[in-house]
């Protein structure tokens, strides 16, 4: 569907004096190149002066059949006959003819030889470039100058390449000095060309690739940063052209074509008509178009991969006033657009084609995607597009409709768009036609930044009046026919009959009186119309709105022409400086007489980029009160725009208050905003009014929502007694549920209402309680980011404890160490934000340690555990060495003890045996105590990595037996048993054998005999009326003889008299054997 607006996107035009009857014309550079019909000259005029002057005119070496103007290199280009006979010619440094002296040099392509050639840097050169057929079409890239030639069957691509002209003589530089004013005006920014630069160049083309299509026909070329487009009658193929490294791969594509390129076999006596088809990316591949590459037989050319990008194909259809034969595509352009942040390569691509009945725009760059199919009312000659329009002609109209241009590079320039923060209209809006502007006979069509060259011809014999109402007519005829292509029959309505009466479209332009006046009945014309600013035209369609915003606010054509208005100023913050300067830029800056420098001239640009963003804001809140209401497709874009629009939630709201004489009902889009707006953690607090005002609005709309609205940190401010009344009446007819039980039981709270509050907080057990509070964090938790549904939304995101943490710290601490640790585990809270709340709290060194070890016991995450077993060993090794420094901290006591953790939380070990021994009983506090079988038993357990906590241990002293059991653990846990066994026999030989029969075992079973028995024999030679090591030497001996062979034991026992000793132990031993 195409929407017609009756906007003015052309504000004047003017006629080119030109002598003869043009008939080929081409823009560029700042000049219009127009070549007569029938002649071998070339005139060129000034496009950048008010009324067009002629700037140079040059001759040609033939008839001009085609001619193309190079932004890149400033050349023009040229297909040309001459005896038959057909040239592919290049003419650079053409600016040179200003006054038609200059000098000529004639070359073949890539003979740089010596006389004129050392000329190429000041004077014009044509440039021959043979071709072995003949050539059709040509296109010069917009990103690279490359040069990209037609045949019948074939496509040579020329590279642009330049040579230095480094020693210019003292001549040539007096030649550029005398060259006029007018010259260099002409084109400010000429590139290596310009005669102000002072590294002159010589300009050549290298063959590069060639590439044959032998099942089409060519009609038309186009080239634009590797993509290569080709079109037949009724077929468009876009080709990939890349550099490829593998010269292996660059022949790959072949092969993978040629199963497409079998012709079929006895079908000469049927008429095949094709049948519609469209193939994009990989897909495109299947189409039935075999291309091959030609090398260019250079060894130092790169070598190069094509891939299939888009194929298009059309069926011959009727089409009212347009032949079958007719039906043949034209106007194919690849369109690169620039922007600010892409000033070498172009953001996007897009290429557009057309037929006489439909024109057809894709984006190819980032994923090839249809954008707009563009239905015209009556045949169409020739299209062209720029940055945010494309301009098509009739035979007798000139017309504009929108593209999607700035859609797209917007969303390549900024990720956030289409996300909860930022939106843009889809790149597939339906597209609108503009204003028509009436013309007789038109031929052809050129744009140049914002203007439009058009060249027209007609009956010289038709008089003025018959002119008239022939026009008249085919005013009428033409909205006809535009109302009924969009499905609108004016004989239906006579508002509509009688506004087509009347000759609205006729205007009064600004025309510029020529110099001249033209002979009458000439019969031709050559116009240069100019293009209103993209920001006029904004606000054209602003004041357009307005109408349907005085009857119908939640049409769709509003929404419509809002987000038309929105892709126009978004085309203008997305341009490039260098067609800001060239007039395509902001008005501030173009129309301000008299500048004084760059200085005013930047702050005008900045000056008027804040008028840009501005006039966003105010059509991102104007798009937000569309979708406000919309429907429930559409109705979530209303956030996004009023984020966009800068305003608050309080200037929201007054945009969305239901009218006194309407329903009092909201829409779905403010809802929406209200909602996601309120689960936002923001620092914004809301006034009691509007506070109040909001749970209204969702009491009326969605009370459901009232718990997660009333959670929302916003809503601090809202009334209490209020908000508890209407919290109230919502469980009395909704019923019962935690999450609103605890939101009353927090409005009771900041009411003083104490005894309400405990009974509300008594109605559920506390794991319903801790359900609660993992529906809705937000009763316990402000900030973070995360709302309802993710509250750890940042690792350094800082959460705050509400009044009702607060609370339960004092009365409930189970319960908040139960409720945070849920939050953790089910992603609503970072465990560094918990460590906040809890020393906000002022819970540091209880509640936390608390919240640690239920962590320990709730976690399964491996690097969490790691981290919690670090610093709650610290935290016991702190508590221990403040019991001994007497600065410990207030009596507290913990929610789980030690046994209550050994026997809930796999990381915390039982005691060992031999512990019990080294432990005293009544000689510490309890708190110190508590910590000491808390430290013990995580060294008992498996999980806390003993080196990690070694250099915190070394504050501890091993003087006291506590503090020795400790250092022995560690050791024992490091696999230092030798070590160990000495340590313990020096300290508290009565702890040995229990010792040893803990740790001794399985692999380390022999250090009975190979460690523990020698040291026993050692000390209790020593001392020999030791009855604890006697006593330990027996058990010692009766283990060894448990566990090893007689002669075994032979090996052990001493030489030093005291085998008797050894003996009733080795008749055992022996015994065993030979039981055994």
């Amino acid at each position: 569907m195409v929407h017609v607006y009756n906007c003015h996107p052309f504000k004047s035009q003017q006629i080119v004096q030109v002598e003869q009857e043009p008939g080929l014309v081409c823009c560029g550079g700042g000049a219009l190149f127009v070549v007569a019909t029938g002649g071998c000259k070339v005139e060129v005029y000034n496009l950048e002066k008010e009324g067009c002057p002629l700037f140079c005119r040059f001759a040609t070496m033939g008839t001009v059949k085609s001619i193309q103007h190079s932004k890149i290199g400033d050349y023009l280009v040229t297909i040309e006959e001459k005896n038959n006979a057909t040239y592919l010619r290049a003419y650079t440094n053409w600016r040179y003819q200003a006054e038609e002296k200059g000098r000529v040099g004639v070359r073949l392509l890539g003979h740089l030889l010596g006389g004129a050639s050392v000329w190429g840097g000041v004077q014009m050169e044509i440039i021959e470039i043979p071709m072995s057929e003949r050539p059709i079409a040509v296109s010069c890239c917009p990103v690279t100058g490359d040069l990209l030639v037609g045949c019948e069957k074939t496509v040579v691509l020329f590279t642009l390449s330049r040579q230095n002209q480094q020693n210019l003589n003292q001549s040539q530089q007096s030649v550029q000095n005398s060259l006029p004013n007018s010259q260099q005006s002409c084109n400010p920014s000429q590139g290596p060309t310009s005669v102000s630069h002072p590294n002159l160049s010589i300009l050549d083309f290298e063959r590069s690739v060639i590439l044959h299509l032998p099942k089409m026909s060519l009609k038309q070329v186009a080239l634009c940063g590797g993509y290569v487009a080709v079109n037949a009658e009724l077929e468009v193929l876009v080709l990939k052209l890349e550099a490829a490294s593998d010269p292996a791969a660059a022949e790959e594509p072949l092969e993978t074509s040629k199963s497409a390129a079998e012709p079929p076999q006895d079908q000469d006596d049927f008429l095949l008509i094709p049948r519609h088809q469209e193939l994009l990316e990989s897909k495109a591949k299947d189409c039935d178009i075999l291309v091959t590459m030609e090398k260019t037989g250079l060894e130092d050319q790169a070598q190069y991969q094509f891939s299939y990008i888009l194929f298009r194909r059309f069926s011959p259809e009727f089409f009212q006033g347009c032949r079958v034969e007719e039906m043949q595509i034209h106007s194919l352009q690849l369109y690169p657009l620039f922007t600010s942040n892409s000033l070498e390569d172009p953001t996007c691509v897009f290429c557009f084609f057309s037929l006489p009945t439909a024109g057809y725009l894709y984006s190819l760059k980032g994923g090839v995607e249809l954008l707009s199919a563009y239905q015209y009312p009556e045949k169409v000659l020739q299209a062209v597009m720029s940055d945010h329009l494309l301009h098509v002609i009739t035979k007798n109209a000139l017309q504009c409709f929108t593209v999607r241009c700035s859609a797209v590079a917007a969303r390549m320039e900024d990720p956030y768009i289409d996300t909860t923060m930022k939106a843009c209209p889809p790149s597939t809006l339906e597209v609108c036609a503009l204003r028509i502007q009436l013309f007789i006979g038109l031929r052809s069509v050129c744009v140049y930044n914002q203007r439009v060259i058009l060249l027209s011809a007609a009956d010289t014999e038709t008089q003025q009046e018959p002119e008239r109402r022939c026009l008249k007519l085919k005013e009428n005829s033409v909205l006809t026919g535009i109302f009924l292509a969009v499905g609108i029959d004016p004989a239906t309505t006579p508002a509509l009959e009688n506004l087509l009466s009347r000759p609205f479209l006729s205007r009064k332009w600004t025309i510029s009186s020529p110099k001249e006046t033209s002979t009458v009945g000439h019969g031709w014309n050559l116009y240069v119309v100019d293009t209103v600013h993209p920001f006029t035209l904004y606000q054209e369609m602003v004041e357009y709105s307005c109408r349907y915003v005085q009857t119908t606010p939640q049409s769709h054509s509003l929404r419509h022409l809002l987000s038309e208005a929105h892709l126009l100023l978004r085309a203008c913050l997305l341009q490039t400086p260098e067609q800001k300067q060239s007039g395509q830029g902001d008005p501030a800056v173009s129309s301000k007489p008299g500048s004084n420098g760059a200085v005013d001239k930047n702050s005008a640009t900045q000056a008027n980029r804040q008028e840009l963003e501005e006039a966003l804001r105010q059509n991102s809140a104007q798009l937000g009160d569309c979708f406000s209401r919309a429907s429930q497709k559409d109705c979530h874009l209303a956030l996004p725009y009023y984020k966009m629009s800068g305003l608050t939630v309080a200037e929201v709201i007054s945009r969305n208050r239901p009218p006194p004489e309407g329903p009092s009902s909201y829409g779905l889009g403010f809802l929406f905003y209200l909602k996601l707006h309120l689960l936002e953690e923001t620092e914004q607090h809301l006034t009691q009014e509007e506070a109040d005002e909001i749970i209204y609005i969702f009491s009326q709309s969605e009370p459901f929502l009232l718990v997660s609205v009333c959670a929302s940190p916003c809503m601090i401010n809202c009334s209490a007694t209020r908000t508890l009344q209407i919290l109230q009446r919502l469980e009395d007819t909704a019923g019962v549920s935690v999450p609103l039980t605890i939101i009353m039981a927090a409005m009771a709270l900041r009411l003083g209402k104490q005894q309400d509050y405990t009974e509300l907080m008594e109605r559920h057990a506390e794991m319903q309680l801790v359900y609660g509070f993992i529906e809705e964090p937000r009763l316990l938790l402000h900030g973070g980011g995360g709302g309802g549904g993710g509250g750890g939304g940042g690792q350094h995101s800082q959460v705050h404890p509400t009044s009702l943490a607060r609370q339960l710290a004092n009365t409930q601490p189970g319960l908040l160490v139960a409720a945070m640790v849920a939050l953790h585990e089910n992603c609503k809270v970072q465990l560094e934000q918990a460590d906040f709340v809890f020393k906000e709290l002022g819970c540091e060194n209880t509640l936390l340690v608390d919240f640690w070890e239920a962590m320990l016991m709730a976690s399964s995450q491996d690097a969490v555990i790691q981290e919690l077993l670090f610093r709650v060993a610290s935290v016991y090794i702190d508590r221990l060495t403040n019991s001994i420094n007497g600065s410990g901290a207030p009596k507290y006591k913990s929610l789980k003890g030690a046994d209550d953790l050994i026997t809930s939380c796999s990381h915390y070990g039982a005691l060992y045996p031999w512990l019990t021994v080294l432990n005293p009983t009544h000689s510490t506090t309890s708190e110190h105590q508590e910590a000491l079988h808390k430290l013990q038993s995580l060294l008992c357990g498996p999980s806390l990595s003993v080196g990690s906590i070694v250099p915190l241990l070394e504050r501890l002293s091993g003087e006291t037996l506590w503090g020795f059991s400790l250092h022995l653990l560690c050791a024992t846990r490091r696999g230092q048993y030798e070590s160990s066994i000495e340590q313990l026999l020096d300290r508290c030989p009565q702890a040995i054998i229990a010792y040893a029969n803990h740790q001794l075992q399985d692999k380390y079973m022999t250090l009975w005999w190979q460690k523990l028995l020698p040291e026993l024999c050692k000390r209790t030679r020593a001392a020999a009326d030791n009855g604890i090591l006697l006593g330990a030497l027996k058990e010692t001996l009766v283990v060894v003889a448990m566990e090893t062979s007689p002669a075994e034991f032979l090996e052990l026992i001493p030489d030093d008299g005291t085998a008797s000793y050894f003996l009733p132990h080795l008749l055992t031993c022996s015994q065993r054997h030979l039981m055994a």
